[in-house]
């Protein structure tokens, strides 16, 4: 996965380009509607942690320094093309990374996009400004960020402590958009102010959120769609039904699981759909920073109790298993279903069932004296679905589960302060590749390691891998820290999302990604009405 320097490309070269990719001509015009499971929490998408909910409806109001194709599914350094900047370099040791960037770029207030915005964003986020985002919680990500320079308006150098080349992937997810300078970062929770195709016009809460066609985009030519309507319905089965009268074209990714999907397809004849394997991962956590969950043999309990096989084909039918990272071959790093068995809890479930009973038998506890817990999870139909299955397959071990459910504004920030004993949760990587997943997962203090797992000479090993150029033996090392970071249970994985992101037959260029977070963008899809 070499990085090497890419040809400089034109704004108006790249409109070219992805102007001739589809063989349909397209059209202008329409409102898209959009699925939305419910309210951000904020619209800020660098300051939330449950970050999906905000990503999809701002996506398209934003633009990165770089981005994925967004008609091309799984996301690489391959599939980067140009955005702010329309080309990059890197020098020969991977230590720092040189931008150029577009001209002519406007904020949605006509003030005009340059270096400084670049600098001022990445800043904040490595903590290195005066400006502080509420919970900053990728700030991982960027620990090895030294340095940002601009040279001019236009040209801005990324300065590294070590080689690093997956620094390009991160700085064009999603989740790390551009903020203009010349407003607080705080404003942004609750005003919008972007580059992108669209601008927000509209956000009634427990009805939809609306952005409106930006028609001074710098990428000419797009976006195609007039804007986009973000309907907000909690509930799982009233949106399936949305979709089926025509009141959405098109569900929220991670929302079409294998039975949403079987029953669209089987009353939706226009319906169609794209299958995308997620590194989200729906997992159990067990805060470490508390008694009793920073005793290994309960944790391993824990993690024997639970029947992967069983979830992925009663509760989650066409879910993967796997581990810390998207499994092979689904995705590029994970090790595979077969590579897991030898592994706590991916054996044989009755025997893994057993030896989890005599563990707690040794620690005290047994069918008439239970371990007495609270597992707690986000008021949504699907993880109160999880939670109850753990609970269930927790009581074969001698644990009395009770639920704590808790809305979704709430949740992450109490479970950054380490306020819960037990969780059941999706854990959405925003990216697959392991410095994301692992500086963000499980670093000793990130925001987002939730299970508050440390382990500092382990750490030690995520900055190696990361410096290692060859694949193949990066491939081994992540292998290595994936295996350990199960065997010291940081937490349990039970299955990987797939999506089959659903769409009605008019709806052209929605194409799903493996990582739901990078195709908000929007601008190329159309109608076909």
């Amino acid at each position: 996965m070499r990085i090497v320097p890419i040809p400089v490309l034109s704004t108006l070269a790249l409109a070219a380009v992805l102007a001739a990719a589809p063989a349909q001509a397209q059209k202008y015009g329409g409102i898209l509607k959009s699925a939305q499971r419910e309210n951000p929490n904020s619209l800020s998408i660098l300051d939330e942690s449950g970050s999906f909910v905000t990503a999809w409806p701002m996506g398209g109001v934003y633009n990165s320094v770089a981005y994925f194709d967004p008609l091309k599914p799984a996301e690489s350094v391959e599939t980067l093309i140009p955005d702010l900047a329309r080309s990059w370099v890197w020098n020969a040791d991977y230590t720092q990374i040189t931008f150029t960037l577009n001209q002519g770029v406007r904020w949605h207030d006509g003030k005009p996009f340059t270096a400084k915005d670049v600098k001022h964003t990445f800043d904040v986020v490595r903590e290195a400004s005066p400006q502080k985002l509420r919970i900053n919680p990728r700030k991982a990500w960027w620990k090895n960020v030294k340095d940002i320079a601009s040279n001019g308006d236009f040209e801005v150098t990324f300065t590294l402590g070590r080689p690093q080349p997956s620094l390009l992937l991160m700085l064009s997810s999603g989740l790390t958009p551009v903020y203009a300078a010349h407003v607080p970062v705080a404003k942004y929770r609750t005003e919008t102010m972007g580059t992108g195709p669209f601008k927000m016009v509209e956000f009634k809460r427990d009805q939809a959120l609306k952005v409106r066609k930006n028609t001074d985009y710098f990428v000419k030519g797009r976006p195609y769609l007039d804007g986009i309507d973000y309907i907000i319905i909690r509930n799982k089965a009233t949106r399936t039904a949305a979709l089926q009268s025509g009141q959405l074209d098109v569900n929220q990714p991670t929302e079409t699981e294998q039975a949403v999907y079987e029953t669209l397809k089987a009353t939706v004849p226009d319906m169609e759909f794209n299958k995308t394997p997620n590194p989200t991962v729906v997992n159990m956590l067990l805060n470490h920073a508390v008694a009793p969950f920073n005793n290994p043999k309960l944790r391993r309990a824990f993690a024997l109790a639970l029947d992967k096989a069983a979830f992925t084909r009663a509760v989650e039918p066409g879910y993967i298993i796997g581990g810390v990272m998207l499994p092979r071959p689904h995705g590029a790093w994970g090790l595979t279903e077969s590579e897991l068995a030898d592994v706590a809890g991916y054996g044989d479930p009755v025997a893994g069932k057993e030896e989890a009973r005599k563990l707690m038998a040794e620690l005290g506890y047994g069918p008439t004296n239970p371990f007495q817990v609270k597992i707690t999870t986000q008021n949504v139909n699907t993880y109160r679905n999880w939670a109850n299955w753990a609970v269930g397959e927790l009581k074969h071990v001698h644990v009395a589960g009770e639920l704590d459910i808790v809305e979704t504004g709430n949740y992450y920030p109490r479970m950054i302060r380490k306020e819960f004993a037990m969780a059941v949760q999706a854990t959405g990587s925003p990216l697959d590749e392991p410095d994301a997943s692992l500086s963000e997962g499980y670093t000793c203090g990130s925001p987002r390691n939730y299970s508050h797992y440390c382990n500092p000479e382990l750490q030690k090993t995520f900055d190696v891998q990361s410096m290692t150029i060859d694949t193949a033996k990066r491939l081994q090392m992540v292998h290595r820290i994936e295996r350990q970071l199960m065997e010291e249970v940081a937490t349990i994985s039970i299955g990987f999302r797939i999506n089959y992101n659903a769409r009605r037959g008019f709806v052209k260029n929605f194409v799903g990604h493996n990582t739901p977070s990078n195709w908000g963008r929007m601008q190329d899809v159309w109608i076909d009405k």
